[in-house]
């Protein structure tokens, strides 16, 4: 995927969870949109370096200019790059998933690929169909998890308690329970990552129900994305312990 006009800045603040206040390269100060509400903290940092989704012409019922799309994070292995947008993860998964560069173990090609489909209480991010060697019809559900948490090369999720999750996480073991196929996808938006892993000391009660979901046969899949300011793609396929 990738953004339109991108610009740099200088992070201050984050007012609350929608909002942040910038520092443009000319020295003007602005109010940004953040298009993630997680919590963030090990990301944005004062003085750290932003990028800016651009909308000057195409603002429509907008009130602020640009969005905070990624960020630059000191590491011990250098600088990297973060996407941190919380709408990209399902837009660059529903292009792996449609040419081919994610694969679901158990299916074959994709004939259909459905977006926010209700199944039980919860909307789930993607269902999918695929036809069989024997001409059967093959259907699974998939949650997709933007991971934008990072620690010593490892990713972690989630960086706040997600009730909603582990909701989601029960009702793909439901699915599975039922014969269907189900999925969870975590996207690591960036580079260079070792493996994913559950954040326990965060949310005990997403690893496990991580832990019962592959128990009933619910497939995890994790892969790291190129990142630039300007665009993010899926890379490759990492483990998820």
């Amino acid at each position: 995927m990738k953004y339109g006009k991108i610009a740099e800045a200088k992070f201050i603040e984050r007012e609350n969870r929608f909002v942040a206040r910038v520092e443009l390269p000319g020295g003007e100060i602005t109010k940004v949109h953040v298009k993630n509400t997680g919590r963030c903290r090990e990301l944005l940092l004062r003085g750290s370096r932003v990028y800016l989704e651009d909308f000057a012409g195409r603002m429509g019922s907008r009130r602020m200019r640009y969005s905070l799309v990624a960020v630059e994070k000191e590491t011990d292995r250098g600088i990297i790059l973060i996407n941190m947008d919380s709408q990209a993860p399902n837009r660059v998964a529903q292009e792996a998933l449609a040419d081919g560069r994610i694969s679901l173990p158990g299916l074959a090609e994709l004939t259909l690929i459905k977006p926010e489909v209700k199944c039980g209480d919860s909307r789930f991010d993607f269902y999918v169909e695929a036809t069989g060697a024997g001409g059967e019809l093959q259907r699974a559900f998939i949650e997709v998890k933007g991971v934008t948490l990072e620690e010593n090369g490892h990713a972690r999720f989630p960086d706040a308690p997600t009730e909603r999750g582990v909701k989601h996480i029960n009702e793909l073991i439901r699915a599975r329970g039922e014969g269907c196929g189900a999925c969870i996808l975590f996207v690591v938006q960036m580079e260079g990552i070792k493996d994913v892993s559950p954040n326990d000391q965060t949310h005990p009660q997403f690893g496990e129900a991580i832990a019962r979901a592959r128990e009933a046969g619910v497939t995890i899949l994790a892969y790291d994305c190129l990142v630039t300011p300007d665009t993010l793609t899926v890379n490759k396929e990492i483990n998820f312990i």
